[in-house]
């Protein structure tokens, strides 16, 4: 068990650290509400791996990876992120967004947990991993260890997430008293800009599959 359990973290790791719409949204509320912010998106992040693993499990794997599902969600999450990623620009703007240095912040918690499940399942990129490698790994270790196996592998799966995002925003939130606001502005900017980058390729990606 301690074999599946190690390869499920390092395979966790190799995920959670390549950036991606999850990683911005944690950098972006890291710098706005401080240190709980990685381990709330992270354990949204969790609840949807959790709803996959048992979808994967009771045969569902063939739905998540069919070409309609990830047309829907590469057109939908992508339609998502722009309204995030110009809302955010809209923010600067109108300066309706500063760097609160008066400490941590328990505004938007719920928001932000709620946007850890909302961020993975609009990306198509998530799903067919799920689809694809998840599907595998969940029945080898299924196959070793039966359901104890499954569940051995999504808590080092789930670590590896936690784990990496709290530490990202624990670094972030510790060191944002170096940034100075007009600094920030150009920061939240260029991750609103980002979120723009993901959400075209969303929905290129959602459009290619109508295509097929």
């Amino acid at each position: 068990m301690l074999a599946v359990f190690i390869e499920s973290l390092i395979i966790g790791y190799s995920g959670a650290v390549m950036p991606g719409t999850v990683l911005t949204y944690t950098i972006d509320r890291s710098m706005r509400y401080g240190t709980r912010s990685g381990f709330l998106v992270a354990m949204g992040h969790a609840l949807l791996e959790l709803v996959l693993v048992i979808m994967i499990y009771l045969g569902l794997g063939k739905l998540l990876n069919s070409d309609i599902t990830k047309m829907i969600i590469g057109l939908s999450g992508g339609l998502i992120l722009l309204y995030l990623g110009f809302d955010m620009i809209r923010g600067v703007y109108l300066n309706k967004i500063s760097l609160d240095l008066t400490g941590e912040s328990n505004n938007g918690q719920k928001n932000m947990f709620l946007a850890g499940a909302l961020l993975s399942a609009i990306n198509p990129y998530f799903l067919v991993w799920w689809a694809a490698v998840g599907l595998s790994l969940i029945m080898s270790s299924y196959n070793s260890f039966g359901i104890m196996g499954i569940c051995i592998f999504y808590l080092g799966h789930i670590l590896a997430d936690i784990s990496w995002y709290s530490f990202v925003s624990i670094i972030i939130s510790k060191t944002r008293h170096l940034i100075k606001q007009k600094v920030y502005k150009v920061i939240v900017i260029i991750l609103a800009l980002f979120l723009v980058y993901f959400a075209v390729k969303f929905i290129i990606k959602g459009i290619g599959f109508f295509l097929i």
